[in-house]
């Protein structure tokens, strides 16, 4: 679409696993912070699209004006095609370095298996969820899992991660999206995000070692 042509190599070789360690996270997805690690980390959302809008927008705005079947249309088609790779090519090595970092620090990745289909008809979010590529940067980390001998396990997508504490298990009657600190009944105080990646790990790993469907107990 963009007048550029891909070549691809099928080599056989041998991927050396990188040494087994006992580093284990779990990841929450957001749009703020692309992904919030159990560990406190934040990951930046670079929110590629939203970075070159105003240039697709105009890009868009001269392909309407075109005349249909002239040169001149095909030009402008090309240039929204070059602006709309450009972001997808951005937004792609982003992810792969980033799922490539984690596969190589982590045994075990813990994760929600988000339905990404429907999230994006909030028309609200849709555009911010889209952009985010939640679902490609989970194929990411699982094929590079498989390479590395690692492991990603996805937990049930209607587990409260952000409505339970992640220390006493209580869990909050209300949690509206835009709280983004909470205090529980036990007196911890909880960043939402750091607070659903910690619960997730831990029904991530009670996953791994049981099955689905097993849940941490309440301590």
């Amino acid at each position: 679409a963009r007048g550029q042509y891909h070549l691809s190599i099928l080599v056989e070789d041998t991927i050396t696993e990188p040494p087994s360690t006992d580093r284990v996270v779990g990841l929450d997805a957001g749009i703020t912070s692309l992904y919030t690690l159990s560990t406190g980390e934040k990951i930046t959302n670079p929110r590629h699209e939203r970075t070159d809008r105003e240039r697709l927008a105009k890009a868009q705005r001269e392909l309407a004006k075109k005349q249909k079947g002239s040169r001149n249309r095909a030009k402008a088609r090309l240039k929204v095609a070059k602006i709309h790779g450009r972001i997808a090519d951005r937004r792609r090595d982003y992810l792969h370095k980033l799922s490539t970092r984690l596969v190589r620090e982590n045994q075990v990745i813990a994760i929600e298996d988000l339905s990404v289909r429907n999230m994006v008809k909030n028309r609200s979010l849709s555009r911010a969820i889209s952009d985010a590529s939640w679902s490609e940067f989970r194929s990411m980390l699982e094929y590079e899992a498989d390479w590395y001998g690692r492991q990603v396990v996805a937990i049930d997508r209607f587990y409260p991660s952000s409505k339970t504490c992640s220390v006493c298990g209580a869990i909050a009657s209300e949690m509206p999206l835009t709280v983004r600190e909470w205090t529980c009944r036990c007196g911890a105080v909880h960043d939402r995000d750091v607070n659903a990646a910690r619960n997730i790990l831990a029904v991530g790993l009670a996953v791994a070692a049981c099955g689905d469907g097993v849940r941490p107990p309440r301590t």
